[in-house]
């Protein structure tokens, strides 16, 4: 599955299933030099992991996570940083009868359908703790973003209808179900306490927040800051729609409405357009909202079908969160600053000065590498083409060309390719030992390729 990677110049490959022995992430793009300890990783962890607040699932799981290669005595070394977390507290007895029939809510159906086969177990690579790499790769990403001042926050500003009024962050990392207003943090708790009781689940929105934010991070068209935001978070399970700034609501605004207008001095006279414009941050805080729906697995009987497509009715008694809400929101925090930290990355690399001497000594390495693997494929088929035409007889040979055909064949096709006359033949000239080399490269001599 390609669909396990994310990001360019900070890239995150998590891995591991539901009731399997860990689940983690590598990540690659990590600078040398970054503080990094498995305590921070942990705090993050800790954000997400079930059964701390009786709101939540009760699966015991304490998350440790454990840093296994990338860091020596507490800086990043530039090596790819992979972290893993066992699972410790896995009953898969608990949907064995539910692995020849299709969840309703869950993704049974369509990854049997994809792929012919699944693990049934507690939803396998579908399951919410697959989002246990994703923390930690947002633990690794933060501290890069810590660096330049970027802050990133999140809460719960809705569920099952009852709306937060004011976004208080810190109150909201106290609460059992992220609530960032006082006011109505205990009809949310309440809400969803009621919702286990009677067997249901409900669902909410959540607000992240982003300050700090520098103008120019993001690229224009496919790759825009707020499009890799939504993909980013829509790639969460129960995610089932994000808005950037006032998302749906600037659709019931005027244009005189809507504009975020620039000041003299710099900023902007609003944020309507949540920090993003022409898919660049303009240094205003970022803000997006998701959606998340009720939690698939409840206690209620539910019809549905078997495998056969027969008519089958199930409950599940899984350990299941009433409300995912308070969980996924470190998980969407996560996501953003793994965004934001490729972005920035990727930006570093526009915004940098002339390489340094070892990092030309570097590039060139690599080229001279990519041209050695061609070139010992191409003796390899000559020597098979030429041992074909010596078993097939006088018949299957041909006569071998002169090196005016050659040069002339060169020719044609760095044409074809689009690349200067002079310099393939120079190259040529450097593999073939020419004794009239046509301007060859400073450094590079008739019959040798070096640096």
């Amino acid at each position: 599955m390609r669909s396990n990677t994310r990001g360019d110049a900070f890239r995150i490959t998590t891995f591991g299933e539901s009731h399997g022995p860990a689940v983690g992430v590598v990540i690659d793009g990590v600078a040398p030099g970054l503080p990094l300890d498995e305590a921070t990783v942990q705090a993050q962890m800790n954000r997400r992991r079930p059964g701390r607040t009786g709101l939540d699932s009760p699966r015991a799981e304490p998350d440790r996570a454990e840093i296994l290669s990338g860091v020596f005595e507490g800086l990043t070394t530039g090596a790819p940083v992979c972290i893993l977390v066992r699972s410790v507290d896995v009953r898969s007895g608990d949907y064995e009868n539910l692995k020849n029939v299709f969840r309703p809510g869950h993704g049974d159906f369509s990854w049997l359908a994809k792929y012919g086969v699944r693990d049934w177990r507690g939803g396998g690579r579908l399951s919410g703790r697959e989002t246990v790499g994703r923390v930690a790769a947002g633990a690794v990403a933060r501290r890069l973003l810590d660096r330049h001042g970027i802050r990133i926050e999140g809460a719960v500003v809705e569920i099952d209808g009852i709306r937060a009024a004011t976004f208080d962050a810190a109150f909201a990392e106290t609460d059992p179900v992220r609530c960032p207003d006082p006011a109505v943090a205990s009809a949310m708790a309440e809400r969803v306490r009621k919702a286990r009781d009677e067997g249901d689940s409900v669902g909410g929105v959540i607000e992240i927040r982003v300050e700090g934010m520098p103008p120019g991070l993001g690229d224009p068209v496919f790759r825009r800051l707020d499009a890799d935001l939504a993909s980013a978070l829509m790639s969460i399970g129960a995610v089932r729609g994000v808005e950037i700034g006032d998302g749906f609501a600037s659709a019931r605004l005027h244009g005189s409405e809507f504009n975020d207008r620039p000041l003299p001095g710099g900023g902007f006279g609003s944020n309507h357009a949540g920090g993003v414009l022409g898919g660049i941050s303009t240094g205003q805080p970022l803000v997006m909202r998701l959606a998340i729906r009720p939690t698939g697995s409840i206690g209620k009987t539910q019809e549905t079908v078997d495998r056969n497509g027969q008519a089958a009715t199930i409950e599940i008694r899984g350990r299941h969160d009433p409300c995912l809400c308070p969980r996924i929101a470190p998980v969407a925090e996560a996501m953003v600053a793994c965004v934001l930290a490729d972005a920035w990355s990727r930006q570093a690399g526009i915004a940098r000065v002339s390489p340094t001497a070892d990092e030309w000594a570097l590039e060139i390495d690599r080229c001279d590498e990519a041209l050695l693997v061609a070139l010992a494929r191409r003796l390899d088929v000559s020597a098979a083409r030429d041992r074909a035409a010596a078993a097939g007889g006088a018949a299957d040979r041909k006569p071998p060309i002169t090196p005016k055909a050659l040069r002339a064949a060169w020719v044609r096709r760095a044409r074809e390719l689009g690349l200067p006359r002079d310099r393939a033949l120079a190259v040529l000239d450097a593999i073939t030992g020419s004794s009239a080399p046509s301007r060859l490269p400073t450094g590079v001599r008739p019959g040798t390729i070096r640096r």
